[in-house]
């Protein structure tokens, strides 16, 4: 500000020197010229204070600020012209000589003194920065994780990134700064900056960001063309001090899905599961896996692992021995349909909590797999359900999925059948919960992994058809909301998460394509190639005669409506009998009859022989 207000009587003088033929002021420097030098830094002064010269430093300089000092400059000179004027015309000691050209020659003296140093300390400061090596970034964040990632920025020694600027959606930060670095506008802005200024990194540091705002500023990423878009591992950690500037990661595409963070009461969940013996079946499946981890940290009498893989298992060994070396558990290689060694289990350990995440869930693979299908998700559930109330386990959660209603696959219809199968258990002592929800990313066999591999080989990356859609979240999130709905049901229950909005799948392969670094459509091609069998474009979480009922935790919906049980004992034996002899076109009626909602869609060879047989 001192420098700014220097600058002032420097450049009036100057108008003069200019005009005598650089000749020394000294030599013939007008009174008037002196009369009105406290008027020209007065009102000058002023239109730089409402502009806000003193604002921005001169180390971020942009254009924008180089703006700022033309429009200041230009205003201040505009309105002393016209004080001038107003003095001349009162012959105010012979002002009535200063000519409208002086104004100007002053305007431009003066934007020239202003602007130049600001120029230099940012060449000066970028030429620093670029001999060390540092990478310029654009923080996303305002708040206490965008401040405590700039003092962390500023003093780290290796000085690995430098931040050249802060953008913030909140109105009342703009024109502010944060340790020294300025806050430059929303973050709309975001493609602007970067095209005035060099950013080799855009930072999200927002603990509290939401999934559609965080697309939001990745998109922006995008038009920007900033090559890096890293963001903080988490961000808790960050304004705790935890985290190290070590820890920054790209983007991945978990932050685009996850949704606002929702706080169980742990208390009342550790009240249901900590202490007790625990089974979990699938267990080195995608959310077993996870679900075992999340067990752990509760601190179980035992936890047993079952699963019919035994690489599955050898992994989870490992990884339990490693993680929790304290942890009482153990390892049980079994099939789930074979009721006697499920007996040995639960008469060995007497498990007092189930959670069934053990089933087949390939939609297409178990179009031609209904026998593998029935056996294992619903007549496996069956006996893990019988010997459950058999030896007296308190609890007994069943994983379902979206695709159980109005399904048109066999997978969705026997997942269907095994909720049934689940109610129809709930008259006993055990507490039967059904929980449902849809698609988790990185599940083994799910779109994420393959478009990620595709991507990695160059594309193209093949997506069912522009319209399809799926419901997604995070396998932490779901193995959070599995354990939370313990709590809440009373047996009977079916159980829906909430999902959010689904997410189109040409959105996932865009989004998933960008984040590496590559273009859609030009370094990775996006092919279509139709419905694969037994899909649909779009699932749902609830039936038609289901009520969604609000729980007391916002994510959880418990879904209210009849479940058919006519005679469900009788046909599941008629099941077991068309398995045995492997009866497909048994299976099937006896399917439709216990799901008759169940619906597949015709392939395209039986379309013709329909249309055929109809009258």
């Amino acid at each position: 500000m001192a420098f700014d207000f220097l600058m002032i009587p420097a450049a009036w003088l100057g108008v003069f020197w200019l005009q005598f033929d650089l000749s020394p002021i000294s030599a013939g420097l007008p009174d008037y010229a002196l009369h009105l030098l406290p008027v020209i830094i007065v009102i000058q002064g002023i239109a730089f204070q409402i502009f806000g010269l003193h604002r921005y430093l001169w180390r971020f300089v942009s254009t924008p600020e180089l703006v700022r000092v033309v429009q200041a400059v230009v205003v201040g000179s505009l309105a002393c012209a016209l004080c001038v004027s107003f003095l001349s015309g009162m012959d105010f000691a012979g002002m009535n000589s200063v000519s409208y050209t002086s104004f100007a020659i002053f305007g431009l003296l003066l934007v020239i003194l202003l602007s130049g140093p600001r120029v230099l300390r940012r060449w000066f400061n970028d030429r620093r920065l670029s001999k060390a090596g540092t990478k310029r970034v654009l923080i996303v964040g305002a708040g206490r994780g965008g401040a405590t990632l700039v003092g962390m920025m500023l003093r780290d020694p290796s000085r690995r990134y430098h931040p050249v600027g802060i953008v913030d959606d909140d109105p009342d930060k703009a024109g502010r700064n944060v340790g020294g670095i300025p806050i430059l506008g929303h973050c709309g802005a975001i493609p602007g900056i970067t095209a005035q200024t060099t950013v080799h990194a855009i930072v999200i540091a927002v603990p509290s960001m939401t999934a559609s705002r965080m697309r939001r500023i990745v998109e922006l990423c995008e038009r920007s063309g900033v090559p890096m878009r890293i963001t903080t591992p988490h961000l808790k950690e960050l304004t705790t001090g935890r985290a190290s500037l070590g820890e920054l990661r790209p983007v991945v595409l978990e932050d685009l899905l996850e949704r606002e963070p929702r706080y169980f009461d742990w208390p009342e969940i550790r009240g249901e599961l900590t202490g007790r013996s625990i089974v979990v079946t699938g267990a080195g499946g995608s959310i077993g896996s996870e679900l075992c981890h999340q067990i752990a940290e509760l601190e179980p009498s035992r936890l047993i692992l079952l699963d019919n893989s035994e690489f599955n298992l050898y992994r989870m060994d490992q990884s339990l021995r490693k993680t929790y070396p304290t942890l009482a558990f153990s390892i049980v290689l079994a099939d789930i349909c074979d009721a006697a060694a499920v007996g040995r289990i639960f008469e060995r350990y007497r498990p007092e909590a189930v959670f069934h995440a053990a089933a087949y869930k390939h939609v297409p693979m178990l179009e031609d797999q209904m026998r593998e299908a029935l056996r294992v998700n619903v007549l496996g559930t069956k006996t893990m359900a019988d010997v459950a109330t058999k030896y007296g386990a308190g609890l007994f959660v069943l994983l379902s999925s979206d695709k159980a209603v109005n399904p048109t696959n066999v997978m969705g219809a026997t997942k269907r059948l095994a909720e049934t199968v689940c109610h129809a258990a709930a008259t006993s002592s055990t507490r039967f919960i059904t929980v449902r929800f849809g698609n988790v990313l990185e599940s083994t066999g799910s779109v994420v992994p393959l478009f990620r591999s595709q991507i990695a080989h160059g594309g193209p990356v093949t997506v069912t058809a522009p319209e399809m859609q799926r419901y997604f979240m995070t396998i932490s999130e779901a193995c959070h909301l599995i354990m939370a709905s313990t709590t809440l049901g009373k047996g009977g229950e079916i159980f829906v998460f909430d999902m959010g909005e689904p997410i189109p799948i040409t959105y996932l392969a865009d989004r998933m394509i960008h984040l590496s670094g590559k273009v859609p459509g030009k370094d990775v091609g996006v092919e279509f190639i139709g419905l694969r069998p037994g899909e649909k474009f779009s699932e749902e979480l609830f039936r038609p005669s289901e009520e969604p009922c609000p729980t007391r935790h916002g994510k959880i919906f418990r879904a209210d409506g009849q479940v058919e049980q006519f005679r469900l004992e009788e046909k599941l034996a008629r099941l077991r009998e068309a398995c045995d002899v492997f009866d497909e076109p048994a299976m099937r009626r006896i399917l439709f009859e216990i799901v008759p909602e169940y619906y597949r869609a015709p392939s395209a060879e039986e379309v013709p022989r329909i249309a055929t047989a109809s009258p």
